[in-house]
């Protein structure tokens, strides 16, 4: 499986950057998403920047991700997910009848 994080840049160079997640700063490639302002989130897969992200998706992914943790351990992680508990399920449109 592979995973996304989110990260916000803190400092820019034209094929790199300095991205924070939860406190610690990692070196980003910026090849696939162009060089970004600080302040900019986005979602990072082995060292690079895949997708540019608005501040809502990247808390919502981080949530995500804090309550797949969560679940595993056995802790509470449903106000986590608040955006999936409020809505009823639905198949994606690929799959839903005509």
């Amino acid at each position: 499986m592979c995973i996304g994080i989110p990260m916000r840049v803190v400092s820019s160079g034209k094929l790199t950057a300095q991205c924070e997640h939860h406190g610690s700063v990692f070196p980003i490639s910026m090849l696939l998403v162009g060089p970004q302002p600080v302040g900019t989130h986005v979602l990072t897969h082995l060292g690079s920047a895949i997708r540019l992200l608005d501040a809502d998706e990247a808390r919502m992914i981080d949530d995500a991700l804090a309550g797949l943790g969560q679940a595993v351990e056995g802790r509470p992680f449903e106000s986590l997910f608040a955006d999936l508990i409020s809505r009823e399920p639905e198949l994606p449109s690929h799959l839903r009848e005509n």
